[in-house]
Parts: C-alpha cells; structure tokens; sequence
C-alpha cells in the first residue's frame, strides 16, 4: 500500500518524504501522504517519542510550508491529527494551520482536518 502511494505521489512530486535530522541523528520524517489534486497536498509526519517537546516537528513542517510556498503547484497544504493528540495541533497551530473540521476514519477514529494557503 505504501510503495503504491508513494508511485502517486511521486508522479507530481519526488522526493515525496524527507528524514527529519537533528544532531546528525534521523529523528522523523515528514512526508506528503495523500496525492496531490487541485493544488492541495497532505502531509504526515512523526517524531521519536524521545525527541518530542524539542520543537522539531515545529521546524520540519515550518520547512515543508517554505517549500510548498515557493512550489507554484501546492496552493493548499492539508493535515490531519487525532483529536487527542495536542502535541500535533500545536505543530499545526504554530505553523498558521487553521482547523477545518473534523472528520471519522475507521482506522484512526475521530480526526481534526487543518489546512495552510501557500498560494
């Protein structure tokens, strides 16, 4: 499932995910997770547990929006977070992602929909 997403994505853009370095070490990764359509992107990422509260998801998506910014195809750069997970939504909130909706996935459960105007 994952290598044929990543064949989607990549047909409009490569590289689709980027490690997340920090001190020399991967710490995360970043990556665009859903095609791209009608100037929107999706993006996912993580860190390891002990590397949260650093502010390196902060910084890595602050990069990606750079990116996306400059890139005239992404208009819109969409995400998603648990409704639980805080440490996420603050990475979003302090990126200027502004909280959309909400939406029920059958794997995840109930999920907040953010997005951020590049365009």
């Amino acid at each position: 499932m994952l290598g044929g997403l990543a064949d989607m994505i990549r047909a409009d853009f490569d590289p689709a995910a980027w490690l997340i370095v920090e001190g020399g070490a991967v710490v995360g990764l970043l990556s665009l997770v859903a095609p791209y359509s009608q100037q929107t992107v999706r993006i996912g990422y993580g860190v390891a547990p002990d590397c949260c509260g650093r502010g390196i998801a902060t910084r890595a998506v602050g990069a990606l929006l750079a990116w996306a910014h400059k890139d005239p195809r992404v208009a819109c750069v969409t995400a998603e977070t648990n409704v639980d997970n805080i440490a996420s939504q603050r990475v979003l909130e302090r990126n200027g992602f502004a909280r959309m909706g909400t939406r029920f996935d059958d794997e995840d459960g109930d999920l907040i929909v953010w997005q951020a105007l590049t365009g």
